[in-house]
């Protein structure tokens, strides 16, 4: 069953691109792929590129948690470039 979730992350400065060569590199969307649903992810980052949101529909709670601090594959990538992280659930609250 998928989960809408939220996932935050604060990144070190001048990291944003290695971040995002990562996230769509066929490694990290392999990895990507085990936690949610890629085709429905939604993504922003803010103007000084310094923090990355993205909405996701989630289909593996703990395995995101591990591939966002750093699993076999996302570690090496994930300790480079992120500062800090949150997750939040999402509950819709009207139509």
């Amino acid at each position: 069953m998928e989960k809408e979730m939220l996932v935050v992350a604060k990144l070190k400065k001048d990291t944003f691109e290695k971040f995002m060569g990562f996230m769509h590199s066929p490694e990290g969307l392999s990895e990507r792929a085990k936690v949610a649903v890629v085709e429905k992810t939604i993504g922003t980052v803010s103007q000084d590129k310094s923090t990355v949101m993205f909405k996701i529909f989630c289909t593996d709670e703990a395995a995101l948690h591990k591939f966002v601090e750093g699993n076999e594959v996302s570690k090496p990538i994930m300790n480079e470039v992120m500062d800090s992280y949150s997750i939040y659930n999402l509950t819709k609250v009207s139509k």
